[in-house]
């Protein structure tokens, strides 16, 4: 399992925003592509407008595989363009990716 950290630096005033297009269409949006958000945060300092959230991949030829699909959906294409009708939301996106532990064992 591949685990990728997105972290989205937002332009100023733009947080709610983002959360309001994750919240009514990008999770089902990524789920229709094969990609499940495992959990999501904002930064405790509501200042930066930070959002944090992890998705799950089999492999990182899956993920690149799924996000290509993603991006080129009418829904998305559509979505994003509604949404950053007052501009962009996002200022600055980073990828940080994880896989387990082999000594760790999460008791779900």
């Amino acid at each position: 399992m591949l685990y990728e950290l997105r972290i989205y630096d937002m332009h100023p005033g733009k947080l709610q925003a983002i959360k309001d297009r994750f919240r009514d269409h990008v999770i089902e949006l990524f789920a229709k592509h094969e990609m499940k958000i495992t959990l999501f945060w904002e930064d405790q300092d509501e200042a930066k407008e930070r959002l944090y959230y992890v998705v799950e991949h089999a492999d990182m030829e899956q993920r690149n595989l799924n996000y290509d699909r993603f991006r080129n959906d009418p829904e998305w294409i559509e979505v994003k363009r509604v949404s950053e009708l007052d501009g962009p939301l996002v200022k600055k996106q980073e990828s940080i990716f994880m896989k387990d532990v082999s000594f760790f064992q999460n008791n779900k």
